[in-house]
């Protein structure tokens, strides 16, 4: 508790609970659908149809989402999306015990755990800087960032060894975590939707319509630090990521097995809760823009030396690099986005978060498993590695303001136009 002032809070702490058991069970699930569905085909397009089949939700509901999180009471839809995403582990647990083998069922269960995401994320992401004191919100920033990576560690790691047992036994544990997290978010405390109560302090109503909805895309597009730290995270993880052919080189590369894989998908995840550890111990103080562009750059590299790799240990330890320098990254964006994005606008900034940052990760899903189909795995690894480091050293000529961020506890919400005026 002394480490981290923000778990002494009733609510945050049943939300970051929730978090936790949420990400496991999803974690759980992508890992056993993944080596299911290679182990029954052998197609790294497959691989990249799942990912493709979990984006399209995204990015259509993503941004209605955010509206609901703002206009509704935010751990009603937290809670809602989580039952849906135990729904989706139920029915593929019966898929896999029915023995069928086609991909489209998969493809279509896919896609409900992509809406679980796109329907949940928003307003989970909204929620967790309402729930603390202002001077302890970095703190509970990493310790969002802790959940999310313990959940990415133990998951993968559990889904493979489970997946030995039995692929249905997995997914129907993902089924309880998310029953479980849901459990937790309806325990906290109830709260008034965002915009409503933004609405009675201002005595006027926000924009009709399609204008609400899109509000948090034209703050974003407004607000240049926040649209250069976005995009440059999507960049990295649509041409740096290597997760979604995790199942090519654990069998073809590194002749490993189902548990093999589990430890190559938590790999990340440990790097990244060293860093969460480092943060904690020494938050970071200045020259976060510049950080920001170098850890991105080591991001590129890491990925680099993974696909050039044919020694198991070596691949670990390039995925943890990445995982440990990407951390920083997203500290600097999540606190970057709390602190600069009025309340109100909360869950719709978050929701155009996820459309270009954890949307992405689906879509360079696709991407990789696309051009793994057309050059090879090994060129589209390193080849992608190499375009997110050109992308690090040239970014801060595109958004030169977010290279010269100092403080983030310096950052404060930009002005917002009047309701119902266009901005210029």
């Amino acid at each position: 508790m002394r480490h981290f002032p923000a778990l002494r809070v009733r609510d945050y702490r049943h939300w970051w609970l929730a978090l936790l058991s949420m990400q496991l069970g999803l974690q759980m699930l992508e890992v056993a659908i993944g080596w299911e569905v290679y182990a029954q085909h052998g197609s790294p397009l497959d691989l990249g149809w799942i990912g493709l089949a979990e984006f399209i939700p995204m990015f259509v509901l993503a941004l209605p989402a955010g509206h609901l999180a703002d206009r509704l009471p935010r751990r009603l839809v937290f809670s809602g999306a989580l039952l849906l995403g135990m729904a989706v582990g139920i029915g593929l647990a019966l898929l896999t015990l029915s023995g069928d083998t086609s991909v489209l069922p998969y493809l279509a269960l896919a896609t409900g755990a992509g809406a679980t995401m796109a329907l949940g994320n928003p307003a989970a992401r909204a929620m967790a800087p309402t729930l603390v004191p202002a001077d302890v919100l970095p703190n509970a920033m990493t310790l969002r960032s802790i959940a999310t990576q313990a959940g990415m560690v133990a998951g993968p790691a559990l889904g493979g060894l489970i997946y030995g047992i039995s692929p249905a036994v997995v997914y129907l544990l993902t089924a309880v975590m998310c029953l479980l997290a849901s459990l937790s978010v309806m325990s906290m405390s109830s709260r008034p939707a965002a915009e409503s109560a933004a609405e009675g302090a201002a005595g006027a109503a926000s924009p009709p319509g399609l204008a609400r909805v899109l509000e948090g895309l034209r703050f974003v597009r407004r607000t240049q630090i926040l649209l250069g730290a976005i995009l440059l995270d999507l960049m990295a993880v649509l041409f740096g990521g290597a997760v979604a052919l995790l199942p090519v080189f654990a069998r073809s590369i590194l002749h490993t097995g189902p548990a093999g894989l589990g430890v190559l998908r938590a790999a990340p995840a440990v790097g990244a809760l060293l860093a969460a550890a480092a943060l904690t111990g020494r938050p970071m103080v200045r020259r976060a823009g510049r950080t920001l562009l170098l850890v991105v750059g080591l991001y590129g590299a890491s990925i680099i030396v993974f696909g050039l790799s044919r020694f198991y240990v070596l691949s670990l330890l390039a995925l943890a690099v990445s995982g440990f320098v990407d951390m920083f990254s997203m500290n600097i964006r999540s606190t970057t986005v709390a602190l600069a994005t009025p309340d109100r606008l909360r869950g719709r900034v978050a929701a155009v978060e996820m459309v270009f940052v954890s949307a992405s990760n689906q879509l360079g899903a696709f991407e990789s498993g696309l051009a793994a189909f057309l050059a090879g795995t090994v060129p589209a690894v390193v080849g992608g590695g190499a375009i997110t480091v050109l992308i690090a050293v040239t970014w801060s000529r595109f958004f030169p303001d977010l290279a010269r961020v100092d403080r983030l506890q310096d950052l404060r919400p930009s002005a917002e136009p009047a309701a119902g005026v266009q901005p210029a």
